[in-house]
């Protein structure tokens, strides 16, 4: 076989008489071993195991014993040459070269037992391990009482070598009895110890394998981050002094997210907790200053932007002008056909890339100029609203101080609540100071209730005044009706002919949308609202609007719809702290009663 080929048998020293030591040679080279002399020395000391003695037999590549590789076999038309082997206690002779070679069934895995048949009668165990001890180590023999054995052997790549006796004739000693003569027939041989070996190497090198894949996942894995603490006082104080600093500040809200997340908030931890998210409050600020900086940044690169590119559009245009007074009659007739050719080509260039750079500047100015027209365009109805919008932001400010206290005067009451709770348990003589420290809140109570009694006078006051603005603002629109009514009676002609002149704009004029504006955020918002059929805050319908137009504000918003009441209704749902307005999209209501 070719594995019996590629194999080199130098750790097995072979002194086994021989008759005829040409023959031992020519057998042993076959096999790819060097050949071994009785007392173990090599009877060719310039032997190549890398070369045939045979002519079209490919070259060698020796491997060492005991890896477990199995080289394959031999291909059934390679031409192999088989020689008389003599031994100690027999002899034996080839097959006939013409002959096909024997057949042997499929190779079990972890194969190391061949099954040998064909033995003679009177042959014994000394001499089946004579014959076979040659192709290598052999670990048992198990002999049977007809004419065959099993033979395990250390390796499974001796196997291949003692296939290679397959089909050869044994004759014991000189004898011609049919008891002494045979025909050997060596084949694979499935052993239950074969097989156990080589799924214990298999589950070895699968352990192995998983082993290795999981260094690697455990080499590539991501670090894990660092685990939060447990809340308690020192760590409280900790973090709200982190959440003063800027630079500490992404890690500490971390902290207090996942605190607040655990339920580590209750009535003894929630004034700590409300001043940990006040000072996380108070880095809003902060940010908005940073963006604004940002974006004057921005600006101030724009700027520079539009400068170098004026000045590289002044530098096109000089070039230009030299390749033009270039062309005229006074110096072109002086040029030769290539350098004419080259001015040509080089100034058709040169304006091409003037005209893209010329397109480029143009765009930003008319950006520029679009974004002052819209800023510029403002009715005095819109300046009404401006001031009717203040009003409604300080109410809403209002409202927030006053959600503010109500929050405070609960913290205070559960913080009344717990010392009351604890005088019982104390002792007499922190009875005195309790009954001070409850004094010292009852009158923080006081105070605060007295405050909140000026916030309500105070957002009573301011709701009066929106009310007197809204009805002067309804008086001045009937005024203004009556004046319209006025001017169109004493000016029909010049309004009949204003309107087949400009029908657009007469609608627009008498509708409650001001502008083109005004009617696109009006579809936009119509189509967020129909998106979503149970209402939405104002604040929600705003943050939507600032995706597409960042200069949008919730005051300019909150009065468009009011004005288009047909279109868009606000509801009040939930009760006390729980308050909230939701605005509906209603227009498909008001077509059906109309």
């Amino acid at each position: 076989a070719d594995g019996s080929r590629n194999l080199s048998l130098d750790s097995i020293p072979m002194g086994l008489p021989m008759s005829d030591p040409t023959a031992w040679t020519t057998a042993m080279n076959n096999l790819g071993m060097a050949p071994m002399g009785m007392t173990g020395q090599p009877l060719l000391p310039d032997f190549d195991p890398a070369l045939g003695m045979m002519t079209g037999i490919p070259p060698i590549n020796p491997m060492m014993p005991g890896l477990g590789i199995v080289p394959p076999p031999i291909p059934p038309d390679m031409p192999a040459v088989k020689e008389i082997i003599h031994c100690k206690s027999c002899t034996l002779f080839p097959p006939n070269p013409h002959l096909p070679p024997p057949a042997t069934r499929e190779r079990p895995p972890g194969c190391k037992t061949v099954f040998v048949g064909g033995l003679p009668e009177n042959a014994t165990e000394q001499i089946i391990m004579e014959v076979f001890e040659q192709c290598g180590e052999v670990i048992a023999i198990r002999k049977s009482k007809k004419n065959f054995c099993h033979i395990r052997f250390a390796e499974e790549f001796i196997v291949d070598k003692a296939l290679y006796l397959s089909g050869y004739r044994i004759r014991l000693g000189s004898s011609t009895d049919k008891k002494d003569t045979g025909r050997l027939h060596v084949d694979f041989a499935q052993a239950r110890d074969d097989l156990y070996e080589w799924e214990c190497k298999q589950r070895m090198l699968a352990r192995e394998e998983r082993h290795r894949r999981r260094l690697v996942e455990e080499r590539f894995r991501p670090p894990s981050p660092p685990p939060v603490v447990h809340y308690s006082d020192h760590e409280c104080s900790i973090v709200a002094e982190k959440l003063k600093d800027d630079t500490k500040f992404s890690e500490a809200v971390q902290t207090l997210l996942t605190w607040i997340d655990r339920g580590e908030v209750n009535r003894r931890t929630a004034n700590n907790f409300y001043s940990m998210i006040q000072s996380a409050n108070s880095h809003i600020r902060r940010l908005v200053n940073e963006k604004a900086t940002h974006e004057k940044e921005m600006e101030e690169a724009k700027e520079k932007f539009k400068l170098a590119l004026s000045g590289i559009l002044v530098q096109f245009e000089q070039i230009v002008a030299v390749y033009h007074s270039a062309s005229k009659q006074k110096a072109w007739d002086h040029f030769t056909k290539a350098q004419r050719k080259n001015i040509s080509v080089w100034c058709k260039q040169a304006e091409e890339i003037r005209n893209i750079h010329n397109d480029e500047l143009m765009g930003i100015r008319r950006e520029e100029e679009m974004e002052m027209s819209d800023e510029e365009i403002e009715d005095p109805a819109e300046m009404k609203e401006t001031e009717e919008s203040a009003l409604v932001s300080q109410v809403e400010a209002l409202k927030e101080e006053n959600d503010s206290l109500r929050w405070q005067l609960d913290a205070y009451r559960n913080e009344v609540e717990l010392l009351k709770q604890e005088q019982g348990k104390a002792s007499r003589d922190e009875d005195t100071t309790k009954e001070q420290q409850l004094k010292l809140l009852q009158q923080a109570l006081q105070g605060m209730q007295q405050h909140l009694l000026k916030v309500q006078d105070e957002y009573k006051k301011r709701e009066a005044e929106l009310e007197k603005v809204r009805e002067d603002k309804l008086k001045i629109e009937t005024l203004l009706e009556t004046l319209k009514e006025q001017e169109s009676s004493t000016s029909r002609i010049c309004a009949c002919s204003q309107e087949k002149e400009c029908p657009a704009e007469k609608m627009l004029s008498n509708s409650p949308v001001k502008s083109e504006r005004e009617a696109l955020l009006v579809g936009i918002i119509s189509t967020f609202l129909h998106v979503h059929p149970f209402g939405a805050s104002i604040e929600y319908i705003c943050s939507y609007l600032q995706r597409l137009d960042s200069k949008i504000c919730t005051t300019e918003v909150e009065v468009l719809m009011t004005r288009l009441h047909h279109t868009f209704k606000q509801e009040l749902s939930g009760v006390g702290a729980s308050l909230e307005k939701r605005w509906k999209f209603c227009g498909f209501d008001e077509l059906k009663m109309t």
